[in-house]
């Protein structure tokens, strides 16, 4: 993948369902060769922290874990929920997979923890977070000891309108 030319725009689109288009695929590529800083076909974590607003993610940990190591189609197909084109479906299997600590197509209360203590840091305690957890989950019908699904984020988010976007600037 050394120039635009070398690369397949439509397979690059397809790994991606076709969220963006051959511009947007060609500008992401030059980002891509931008944050491959080693030009080692894949991008480090260090590389993605140098991204400010990356870095300043409360969530940027749990999101390194999703995309070190990503080639170029990885690359868009990751960010590809952030799309204007991705369906709310698409988002949400997305913030599905942040939740999804240990990638067992479940999210149990810890999983969700985790998650809150991420983006609340040392503004709540554990204990708080526990509780608010704990009342949400037996308002909704669920248990500490429940999973959540897939399904279940779909029936949560289904209805929203997220607003999930990133722009890729067309050169």
């Amino acid at each position: 993948m050394g120039n635009a030319s070398s690369y397949d725009i439509e397979e690059v689109q397809s790994h991606c369902h076709y969220l963006f288009g051959q511009q947007e695929i060609v500008s992401l590529y030059r980002r891509f060769r931008q944050l491959d800083r080693n030009a080692k076909g894949f991008i480090s974590a260090d590389e993605f922290l140098s991204v400010p607003e990356f870095a300043m993610n409360p969530l940027s940990q749990r999101l390194l874990k999703m995309v070190e190591g990503l080639n170029f189609k990885d690359f868009v197909a990751f960010l590809s929920a952030f799309s204007a084109r991705a369906s709310v479906r698409q988002k949400v299997e997305f913030i599905f997979r942040v939740y999804d600590t240990d990638c067992n197509g479940k999210v149990s209360f810890n999983d969700v923890m985790e998650v809150l203590g991420d983006l609340s840091g040392s503004f709540m305690s554990y204990e708080h977070r526990e509780q608010v957890l704990g009342q949400v989950l037996r308002e909704s019908g669920y248990t500490r000891n429940s999973y959540l699904t897939l399904e279940d984020f779909v029936k949560v988010f289904g209805d929203s309108e997220l607003k999930m976007e990133v722009e890729v600037a067309e050169d």
